[in-house]
């Protein structure tokens, strides 16, 4: 499940971006380069939907969901808010419409997980760095107590967490001062499931054989 995918679908026509004995589904932003979300599956889903419900983030690319007879997936982009207040400002529009969606698949009873990119770190063992970036997007106490509301309150399980508890495992590392091989990250990569996903994480790691940019996969194998 790919994140910022950043490519209109006309512009990738290769085989790697449409594997064999995949179901490959994809969502571009409107504004070329930007954003994109995708999700590449072996079982073919009932049905997609690529609408968050909310214009401005629709036409940035952010989110797809599969539908399948017991359970919805879906792969999602949050916003980041590095670049001044008014993307910050977007970032917690993002997250409200986010929550409203949790508490309607809670509400149906429905199992729902979602994967991706969501530019929030959630505890001091998930960034390198803690203290230094209290003030900046990504770390922000307001952006760490959305996910904490979403734990507590609705029923969600940072499936990663549950059974890794392994210090300095980022997924993500600035482009900056030999970040990367200082492994100075955050972890702002996830798999999240409600309250009635009924599958056990068994195994969680973030894979580092190959790099493939800023982020590194995040894989989480069920029972």
């Amino acid at each position: 499940m790919p994140q910022e995918v950043r490519a209109q679908v006309e512009d990738i026509p290769g085989e790697e971006y449409w594997p064999e004995n995949y179901h490959c589904f994809h969502k571009q932003a409107v504004k070329k380069g930007y954003s994109g979300v995708a999700i590449f599956t072996k079982k073919e889903p009932e049905t997609v939907s690529d609408s968050l419900g909310a214009e401005e983030f629709d036409q940035e690319g952010r989110y797809i969901e599969c539908t399948y007879q017991d359970l919805i997936i879906a792969s999602a982009y949050f916003p980041s808010g590095s670049s001044g207040d008014a993307r910050q400002e977007a970032k917690y529009r993002f997250l409200d419409f986010f929550e409203k969606k949790l508490v309607e698949y809670n509400k149906k009873k429905t199992a729902f997980v979602f994967c991706g990119d969501i530019n929030i770190v959630h505890k001091e063992i998930d960034i390198k760095n803690w203290k230094s970036n209290q003030k900046n997007s990504g770390c922000l106490p307001e952006e760490r107590a959305w996910l904490d509301k979403i734990f507590e309150e609705h029923g969600c399980t940072d499936a990663f967490r549950s059974i890794n508890k392994d210090a300095d495992e980022y997924t993500w590392w600035s482009n900056r001062g030999n970040a990367y091989n200082n492994n100075v990250g955050w972890r702002i990569d996830y798999q999240i499931y409600n309250k009635f996903f009924t599958k056990t994480p068994l195994r969680a790691s973030v894979y580092k054989v190959e790099r493939f940019s800023d982020h590194a996969p995040l894989i989480v194998e069920y029972e």
